[in-house]
């Protein structure tokens, strides 16, 4: 999955375009876009649309409040709910809030890391059953840290959480959204800068997005076509290093290309 697009659950007119965008997974918030006053009218709205996210081929995840807040519970129980396929957790900072979570539903888990805290005990959480994916809030970050939010200013918070996911054997990282909605050149260029960090998608705040987002997390025509000469040139070689338009290309060369044409071969396609 590369995109994963928000969409309030206090607005269920705008799940169905949601679930239609083309993202990969649609994030049903009842945290952050849901005020105190709306949020048991938002996880009524959720438990009414369930039949309609259960006939979606987008993979449908609830973002939940925060362990410790008095929505979390109430949240929860709606995971039991056919149609919900997992649960993103924002604030994850200890073991404390996963074991929660997973006390109530197997289904998978995507810790938020986006404070100084989870940033550093990004591992800890990494490591916890039923954690399938971490998530960089870079917004929540730079607010904790009162940074500029700059690609420098946050590099080393996201190598780190990009380290751990590598190091607990979880699916590469979902960077966080980009907050410019009318600049798709910014969007391009903040995918393509988390993809080379080594983050695997990225989180979207709107439906335009999605189609950027998809395009800097999948290889490019370029990329499938030189992979393909890489792994068709390994072939008739036998093994060992060979030249490829000129360049010496190795077995981490030729594993590299075999995972990229094996993106393609296993795009999303539905739940």
């Amino acid at each position: 999955m590369r995109s994963f697009l928000f969409v309030p659950a206090i607005r269920p007119e705008r799940f169905v375009k949601a679930l239609a965008s083309g993202a990969d997974a649609v994030i049903v918030d009842l945290e952050d876009a849901v005020s105190e006053a709306d949020k048991g009218q938002a996880r009524q709205h959720v438990a009414e649309a369930v039949t309609t996210f259960g006939a979606s081929s987008a993979r449908v995840l609830l973002r939940v409040n925060g362990f410790g807040t008095p929505w979390f519970e109430d949240d929860l129980a709606l995971l039991a709910r056919d149609g919900i396929d997992g649960v993103v957790l924002p604030k994850a900072e200890s073991a404390s809030a996963l074991e929660a979570v997973a006390r109530v539903t197997a289904k998978p888990i995507l810790p938020i890391i986006e404070s100084a805290l989870g940033v550093w005990q990004v591992l800890e959480v990494a490591k916890m059953p039923g954690v399938e994916r971490l998530v960089f809030g870079s917004v929540d970050f730079e607010l904790d840290l009162d940074c500029s939010g700059s690609r420098e200013a946050l590099l080393y918070a996201r190598s780190r959480v990009v380290l751990a996911a590598r190091v607990a054997g979880l699916l590469p990282p979902v960077d966080g959204v980009t907050v410019a909605l009318d600049n798709m050149d910014q969007l391009a260029s903040d995918s393509l800068n988390a993809r080379g960090l080594g983050f695997g998608g990225k989180l979207c705040i709107h439906p335009k997005q999605v189609p950027h987002v998809n395009a800097a997390f999948s290889p490019s025509e370029e990329d499938l076509a030189h992979a393909r000469e890489v792994v068709e040139a390994f072939a008739r070689a036998g093994g060992g290093a060979v030249s490829v338009n000129g360049r010496m290309v190795d077995l981490p060369v030729l594993l590299k290309a075999q995972r990229q044409l094996a993106m393609i071969r296993n795009q999303p396609a539905g739940k």
